[in-house]
């Protein structure tokens, strides 16, 4: 497990990406956020995490993180900290648990410093969001995403992936005294690049969630007409036209998607 056990979990972490900033799939009894949420992010700490992740273990995988916790302490160059922090990340990746996998790729981005790095680990920490249920953990994950994207983006400003996954965190677990942050960050990004396709598909996408089927329409039709390859545009499109009733526009981008999916 080395450079190829890294690059793995970049992949795996940019299809989950897609899934996550592209499709909603998360239970709509679990979409509302929680009134008593503090407006700073206070949160568990990463040893709490691994103790509760570590007690849950079978005994090969808990065998197979404490080998690589091993490597960790005897390793005395950052070259091969980084690399034992990379196959911890993608391990932890491996066993559903992307809050630690995200912590790890953290500690890689503080060895490497470089935008890549914080980008994976950001959006890392942003799958954690989906997937875990609990509170604290979710705010530990919120807390985190934020710093690494803000600093991927401010290694490169001109990359608009960090600055939309970065207003997507927000969207999707909101400061209790910004609620509509999130949202508002990809309102101004659209204002500054209005054909801009990643925007205009989350736009779309949030729109649908809001049931505001019109606007979702208008951003994705857009988006379609930039990109009409663009495969989370094009479903999300179908999606939008059946919310308004319009069957046969649905089923027409419906099959589009497929086609797209299928390719």
């Amino acid at each position: 497990m080395n450079k190829s056990q890294w690059i793995l979990i970049s992949a795996a972490v940019l299809f989950f990406a897609v899934l996550y900033f592209g499709f909603d799939t998360k239970p709509s009894k679990h979409k509302e956020v929680e009134k008593q949420r503090a407006s700073s992010f206070t949160s568990t700490d990463i040893n709490s995490l691994l103790v509760d992740a570590k007690s849950g273990l079978a005994a090969q995988a808990s065998a197979s993180v404490m080998a690589l916790e091993g490597t960790v302490e005897k390793a005395t160059a950052d070259t091969a900290k980084a690399t034992a922090y990379k196959r911890l990340s993608s391990l932890w990746f491996q066993l559903e648990k992307p809050g630690i996998a995200g912590y790890y790729a953290e500690k890689v981005a503080e060895i490497v410093r470089d935008e890549e790095a914080w980008s994976i680990a950001g959006t890392t920490f942003s799958l954690c969001l989906q997937r875990e249920q609990e509170e604290k953990v979710k705010s530990f994950c919120t807390e985190h995403a934020v710093q690494a994207l803000e600093k991927a983006a401010s290694l490169n400003p001109a990359n608009m992936q960090h600055k939309v996954n970065l207003a997507l965190v927000y969207a999707e677990n909101p400061p209790k005294d910004t609620p509509m942050k999130g949202i508002l960050m990809l309102v101004d990004l659209n204002k500054q690049y209005p054909d801009d396709v990643l925007v205009l598909t989350q736009l779309g996408r949030l729109a649908i969630k809001t049931s505001q089927f019109d606007k979702a329409v208008q951003r994705l039709s857009r988006a379609v007409e930039l990109a009409p390859n663009n495969k989370a545009a094009t479903c999300h499109l179908a999606q939008a036209y059946e919310g308004l009733g319009e069957a046969a526009k649905a089923a027409d981008f419906k099959l589009k998607c497929e086609k797209l999916v299928g390719n």
